[in-house]
């Protein structure tokens, strides 16, 4: 039996998207908050805590393998996150019996109310030691914003709004509070996430918050607006995330020519075949997207679009795959993302006829990919020889790896600057672009 240590000791894993990260940093601040300490290592933990996700077959796996060897460590695990809400539980009990306790998503009551029952808190929490941004698994210098929890949406590949729940908007003035509180602790660039960012206040019908003592509509325009004043006077950057091409999304692009927004935009089009999209149930008017994809170039030139497409869903041909060809072809998106359709277990459209067999989905994976590659290497080889901002995430021998405003982290490309050791982690520089490749950029440091 393992011996108890004078402070009780929790490990940690998270998996999954941006979303989940902020359902972790939520949990770590509780229980620092409550004095448990952080272990490093499984060793070091009197339980750990897995937070998992759900939501394709490969996020499964490497979720119920990290559960697997939480228990072959330590032995002593609790289970929180989308796939912890699948089949109430059942699901992960049936492969890990022995969990201690098995939540869904955004419960991080429920998670620390296992945790006082598997490992009773400290009778004096160290509240002094708790910084007002809470515990932060990004670097110092930026951090995810997570405004709402859920979906309304009912897409028939995705079991999110399942896992997760209908939409949930936070408070306007909970959301603007943790931003102040980021910045002041030095965060350079917010990236503002949920699972429908455009979608922030319709449950709530746009009710009147307050921010700073003047009302405020809880609504996505204004949000970002107040969200990219208050990052101005750090001097920090605004990211926005998950945006859905609503009517009302038109209002941000000035806000970007402005530079009061990073003029950057992440907006999930999924396809471009009218039909496929309506069998997704997707806003299916692809003749309105690219005007509007047009008229947001024509406001903010510089604007950054990245976006996310499936390929081989079901009864996809491949007429319309061509489709979808002819759209990127006419979009020129700078950043895009491709996956083949995965039968995730639950989705709706697991049960639609013509099912593309997985040779064909591959192949159309690659030939996307072949056709965006050369689409994001034009758009990047017109940015040589310009002077952009960057800003600095790590330093290695005499080069800084940098992302300009149209790099988010983790999922976009670098500006890799020769020269540029001398640069701060965290901070902005000003660097001249020499070089690019389908995915990033060279530079050396500007000029004075």
């Amino acid at each position: 039996m393992k011996q108890r240590r004078p402070t009780p000791s929790v490990g940690f894993v998270s998996l999954g998207c941006p979303k989940a990260l902020v359902d972790s940093e939520q949990i770590l601040t509780r229980l620092r908050a409550e004095g448990y300490a952080i272990a490093p290592s499984y060793e070091g933990a009197d339980l750990v805590v897995v937070n998992t996700c759900g939501f394709i077959d490969a996020a499964v796996d490497e979720s119920l393998s990290a559960i697997g060897e939480a228990m072959s460590e330590n032995g002593r695990v609790i289970v929180t996150g989308c796939l912890g809400a699948r089949d109430g539980g059942r699901f992960i009990r049936a492969a890990h019996p022995k969990v201690l306790a098995v939540t869904g998503p955004h419960a991080p009551a429920e998670v620390m109310d296992s945790v006082h029952r598997h490992l009773p808190k400290p009778h004096d929490p160290f509240v002094d030691l708790l910084p007002p941004q809470g515990i932060k698994l990004t670097p110092k210098h930026y951090a995810y914003l997570k405004i709402s929890e859920g979906c309304n949406h009912r897409c028939t590949f995705c079991i999110i709004p399942s896992l997760r729940g209908d939409l949930v908007s936070r408070p306007l003035n909970e959301v603007m509070t943790d931003a102040e509180n980021l910045l002041r602790a030095g965060v350079r660039e917010l990236l503002v996430v949920s699972q429908d960012t455009s979608a922030y206040g319709v449950d709530v019908k746009y009710r009147t918050g307050f921010w700073r003592g003047r009302p405020m509509r809880t609504r996505m325009t204004e949000l970002v607006r107040a969200l990219g004043e208050l990052a101005g006077e750090h001097g920090a950057w605004v990211r926005l995330h998950y945006v859905y091409p609503y009517a009302h999304v038109d209002e941000v692009i000035p806000l970007m020519a402005q530079g009061k927004l990073l003029p950057y935009l992440d907006v999930p089009f999924q396809h471009a075949s009218p039909r496929i999209l309506k069998a997704m149930k997707r806003p299916a008017n692809v003749e309105d997207n690219l005007g509007r994809i047009r008229a947001w170039r024509a406001i903010c030139p510089d604007v950054t679009l990245r976006s996310t497409f499936i390929v081989g869903f079901p009864g996809e041909t491949e007429r319309e795959f061509e489709e979808l060809l002819s759209f990127l072809d006419e979009a020129e998106l700078d950043r895009v993302g491709c996956f083949a359709y995965s039968a995730v277990d639950g989705a709706a459209a697991n049960a639609l006829p013509g099912a593309v067999p997985d040779e064909i989905k591959e192949q159309r994976r690659a030939r996307f990919m072949s056709v965006q590659s050369r689409i994001s290497a034009r758009r990047l080889a017109a940015k040589v020889g310009r002077t952009l901002e960057v800003l600095v995430d790590r330093v290695e021998d005499d080069r800084a790896v940098a992302r300009s405003a149209a790099d988010a982290p983790e999922i976009d490309g670098s500006v890799i600057v020769e020269g540029g050791k001398k640069f701060a982690v965290g901070t902005f520089a000003r660097v001249t672009i020499t070089a690019s490749t389908e995915h990033d950029l060279s530079a050396r440091p500007a000029a004075g």
